[in-house]
């Protein structure tokens, strides 16, 4: 099988996402995207994050009727309060496969450039392929600097869309380009502003029904 890891705090999960998973699914054969909701994510640790049971409930609803699409509680919060980290998260998916089985991890552009600052990162890059989704301001050019000055670990000829790293792969999804950023998103939705068709209905009347992302002063707010 090939398995896809795609994460995010998906504060909401927007229709950018989904349409960056079909691409991916389409390109890698993918039979399964397990959508991972973070529960702490140790780069976000200051930021006040919607509550993990409304995003994994908005993960779950925008799932629903696409076929291999997972939402995933690998990374749900735990009674500790220990932050949730990429390689550890792999490492479970990876003890589930058997031998012939491949396993993606699909991220944006300005986290993967940011890898350098994970825990133990080299190790995460040894342990899956990575699908790189293009953002505003990172061309596929930033993406093949980085990986071949900050990782250091490029090898061979390079091609198109395509960089190879020590025991990995790192492919550039070009031509697809996401119209929304969550921030972007949540900030619309505070001003009673919704760009079109940026979440899927039932992820929009979810986000109604609790009152999420209330504008300034609001205090019928749940997040």
């Amino acid at each position: 099988m090939n398995i896809a890891i795609f994460g995010g705090t998906f504060d909401p999960i927007h229709s950018g996402h989904l349409q960056a998973a079909e691409v991916a699914a389409r390109k890698f054969h993918l039979d399964r995207v397990l959508f991972v909701a973070t529960g702490r994510p140790p780069h976000k640790m200051a930021e006040q994050l919607t509550a993990f049971e409304h995003r994994y409930a908005m993960v779950a609803l925008a799932c629903a009727g696409h076929r291999g699409f997972i939402p995933s509680l690998l990374e749900a919060p735990s009674q500790d309060g220990r932050p949730s980290y990429s390689i550890e998260t792999v490492r479970r998916v990876a003890r589930s496969l058997g031998p012939g089985d491949r396993l993606y991890f699909i991220l944006g552009a300005d986290a993967f450039l940011d890898l350098p600052h994970w825990k133990d990162y080299r190790s995460l890059l040894d342990s899956a392929d990575f699908i790189v989704i293009p953002r505003p301001g990172f061309d596929a050019q930033s993406i093949r600097k980085a990986a071949s000055q900050d990782l250091a670990r490029a090898r061979g000829r390079q091609q198109p869309g395509r960089i190879s790293l020590g025991r990995s792969v790192v492919y550039i999804l070009d031509g697809l380009r996401l119209p929304w950023a969550s921030r972007e998103i949540r900030e619309a939705i505070r001003e009673d502003h919704w760009p079109a068709g940026c979440v899927t209905p039932l992820v929009k009347q979810y986000i109604q029904k609790e009152g999420l992302y209330p504008s300034p002063g609001s205090s019928d707010g749940r997040s």
